[in-house]
């Protein structure tokens, strides 16, 4: 199908010895006028091709009654007092609940609901709270404060917030905070790092606020503010990439310069220490030891100490002594694979609060009583779901490595090749687990959930095994597994989509490029494409600890090896792609989606749709409004089913 025409100029660099051509440099500029009609040009060609879709329209209207139903999460269990984010029925943006009362309605901050409630710390006492509201997605939040009482806000307004950690003076008179620089205060580029902590008193300017810590540290770290329950301590956490961390206490040095993460809680003057320095499935320090399930988070509930752990990446719960570690309860869940969120407990009251989806389940709140290990529903989410069938089968990649995957297909589906979903993540530490998703219940197909290496499914061997110069197995992983649903009969090449976002948006860029033939459908969001310049732009720098820095000479070698804007071949066949991006994204910056859609198109010999959404009104993802996830995903599987069910309905045989 035709797209709209892309101007070449070619821009020549010359890196670490190599002669790189880059055709669409002046795409990476987001205040060109010409950037912005051929975006608008674009964006006009993927309506056209989308909006008239029957398969769009039905998964719209299934996605809206799913999404419609609402949401839980975020629970924090303070002096007696349970907070939660909740989103009613109808509503675009959760809701900040106290004690079952909502206290905090983003959706009546802004007409289009696209001001966001980034995070939020309740004081010790949960008289006050601390609270950031960001606009358009774009998470560079403004720190708020309220009476809880009395639903008053104070005249607090701190820019530059995003990512905040906030603790609580034992008074409440003010708080230490965590904020970033403001464009001006130092040289271009640098407002998106340099992160400090700041002391603040209510009432007063924050330009008169005092910095605690940070001076002097590389402008890449990342500094986190947290304190002991009593407000008598405070802890310092300084991360370097995703891999390892510096900790003090009360300033003064207690983990520094080694080569592992440590996640310090204190009760009083006792230090709970979760590591996983000589230990990569993590314990706590004289408490827990390592095991063979991987620990996830903790939380101290009188006299009881709350564990999270994965199993083959699906949830494990169980209560033990505080003092010893003693198991005393493994608590039962709701379902055999599914997640359990974050885990809250106030320690001086023996009982927690967790949430836990699945796949089948919308998500819920619960309440345990470590001393039986029995649960009850506080909240429940009831959702029109349909029967779905759920299994964890394992195959094996590349180089031997097991890899667990999550396959979901509708109870009544008959056996044989179907339309199959496959996705992804790999990076950064973070687990992809068995938990809710509308498009689940809204796709007629199969689903499949991939677990790949960089992930935290199996510990630190297991993320250190898919990062920097091992980044390749990541994209070995998710090859394998589609051509594992191949061989195993859930489906064919023709009728096999992936789609990945962020991180995952790099792996689907990698698996289009690097194995084309496998691919029957190609869906790619908010990615990094072009590694050989990510971090040039927004925040990426900081990620340099996690790909590696493409101006260090050994870096530049693995990346560019797998650079999917540098691997585009021309005149190969790819499979129909849709890209979707975001113009407030600050996270990953909109050049990638657009300059690899305008570099798939020009080489593209299939014949078949290479499309490219921009939003203009949201960010990365966090704190979209429901009615634009909406519109966004009833694009994504849309454009799967359009692509996929053809095929199914001619075989899978179409050319």
């Amino acid at each position: 199908m035709a797209t709209p025409p892309t101007r070449r100029e070619i821009v020549t660099d010359v890196v670490h010895g190599d002669r790189i051509e880059d055709p669409y440099r002046w795409l990476e500029d987001s205040d060109s006028p010409e950037v912005a009609a051929w975006t608008a040009a674009q964006n006009a060609a993927t309506r056209a091709a989308l909006d008239p879709l029957p398969e769009r329209a039905a998964i719209a209207a299934r996605l809206r009654e799913l999404c419609d139903c609402g949401s839980v999460g975020s629970p924090k269990s303070v002096a007696g007092h349970l907070f939660h984010q909740r989103r009613a029925p109808g509503q675009d943006q959760p809701v900040l609940y106290m004690d079952g009362r909502p206290i905090l309605d983003p959706n009546t901050a802004s007409a289009a609901a696209t001001v966001s409630l980034d995070w939020w710390f309740p004081s010790r006492d949960a008289r006050l709270l601390a609270f950031g509201y960001s606009d358009h997605g774009d998470e560079w939040s403004t720190l708020h404060v309220l009476d809880t009482a009395t639903g008053q806000p104070l005249v607090e307004a701190i820019p530059r917030t995003r990512y905040a950690s906030v603790v609580w003076d034992a008074d409440n008179s003010g708080f230490h905070y965590t904020r970033y620089p403001s464009p001006g205060e130092v040289p271009p580029g640098e407002e998106f790092y340099g992160r400090k902590v700041y002391h603040h008193t209510l009432g007063t300017p924050h330009t008169l606020d005092t910095l605690v810590f940070g001076e002097g540290l590389p402008l890449h770290d990342m500094v986190a503010v947290h304190g002991s329950d009593d407000a008598r301590h405070l802890i310092y956490t300084v991360n370097h990439g995703w891999s390892r961390n510096d900790v003090y206490l009360d300033g003064s040095p207690l983990f520094v310069g080694r080569d592992a993460l440590y996640d310090v809680q204190m009760v009083g003057d006792r230090q709970y220490i979760m590591t996983n320095d000589g230990a990569p499935r993590w314990k706590i320090a004289g408490v827990l030891p390592e095991g063979e399930d991987v620990l996830q988070d903790f939380a101290i509930a009188g006299d009881y100490l709350i564990a999270s752990y994965l199993r083959d990446a699906a949830a494990r719960l169980t209560v033990h002594r505080r003092d010893d570690g003693a198991l005393l309860h493994e608590v039962a869940l709701p379902d055999e694979l599914g997640t359990v969120g974050m885990v809250t407990a106030d320690p001086a009251r023996p009982e927690a609060y967790f949430t836990y989806s699945s796949f089948a389940l919308p998500p819920m709140l619960l309440r345990l009583d470590p001393a039986t290990g029995a649960t009850e529903t506080v909240v429940a989410i009831a959702a029109p779901t349909r029967p779905i069938a759920v299994v964890r089968e394992f195959y094996e990649s590349r180089d031997g490595t097991r890899i667990p995957m999550f396959i979901v297909r509708p109870a009544a589906c008959a056996s044989g090749p179907h339309p199959t979903v496959l996705t992804g993540y790999g990076g950064f530490n973070i687990a992809r687990t068995p938990s809710w998703d509308p498009a689940v219940h809204a796709w007629e197909g199969t689903f499949a959930l991939a677990c790949l290496r960089g992930g935290s499914e199996y510990g630190e061997t297991w993320h250190r095994a898919g990062m920097r110069e091992n980044k390749q197995n990541v994209f070995d992983d998710f090859i394998a597994a589609g051509e594992h649903l191949c061989r195993a009969g859930y489906t064919t090449p023709r009728l096999l989509g992936i789609e990945g976002r962020s991180n995952g948006g790099l792996l689907v860029g990698a698996a289009l490029t690097q194995r084309p033939d496998l691919f029957g459908a190609v869906v790619c969001g908010v990615p990094l494409l072009d590694m050989l310049r990510f971090d040039r732009f927004l925040i990426a720098a900081l990620w340099n600890a996690e790909y590696g820095a493409p101006g260090d000479p050994a870096a530049y070698r693995w990346i560019s090896a797998y650079s999917p804007y540098q691997h585009v071949r021309d005149g190969a066949d790819y499979p129909p792609v849709l890209f979707f991006t975001a113009a407030s994204d600050t996270r990953v910056h909109p050049m990638h989606a657009r300059k690899m859609a305008a570099r798939l198109q020009a080489a593209n010999a299939s014949g078949r749709p290479v499309l490219l959404r921009v939003e203009f009104e949201a960010g990365h993802g966090v704190g979209k409004p429901v009615h634009k996830i909406v519109d966004e995903q009833a694009d994504v599987w849309g454009f799967l089913a359009w692509q996929l069910r053809a095929d199914a309905r001619d075989g899978g045989a179409r050319a």
